[in-house]
């Protein structure tokens, strides 16, 4: 089997999963989630959906929760838009490389805000320091 087809078919099930989820999921638990991507083997009897859930800790354990407990009802999904001999048994996986990416972009800017602050403190010495060079300069007598 050609891994063009188990592509095509990861695809799809990201397609339905997702739809199904943001449309019709009648779950509270499964809020703030974004399907990322979907891996399948070559054999197709499962799939690996990972998935981006925006909140804290315990907003991600009902979000799995929640995802679980309606994996059942997602695979009759799939089984109803795909024509696949087997259905695949859905596993859902947290994803933290949005989260991770997220605390860096923050921390990057944190940073970058740092500099400018202290750039804007050197400059503000510089200033004084003219300043006061120039006050000394006119007290000074010249020759």
């Amino acid at each position: 089997m050609s891994t063009r087809r188990t592509a095509r078919v990861a695809a799809a099930i990201r397609q339905v999963v997702s739809t199904a989820i943001l449309f019709e999921l009648r779950d509270p638990r499964v809020a703030n989630v974004t399907i990322l991507h979907v891996e399948v083997p070559v054999d197709l009897r499962t799939a690996k959906v990972y998935v981006s859930i925006m909140g804290e800790k315990k907003d991600e354990v009902l979000c799995l929760q929640g995802l679980n407990s309606a994996r059942g009802w997602l695979q009759s999904k799939i089984a109803d838009e795909l024509d696949l001999r087997y259905t695949p048994v859905l596993t859902f996986v947290a994803d933290q490389g949005v989260k991770k990416s997220i605390e860096v972009s923050k921390s990057l800017r944190e940073l970058h805000m740092e500099d400018e602050q202290e750039d804007e403190q050197e400059v503000q010495e510089d200033e004084q320091e003219d300043l006061t060079d120039e006050i000394g300069e006119e007290e000074s007598p010249t020759d």
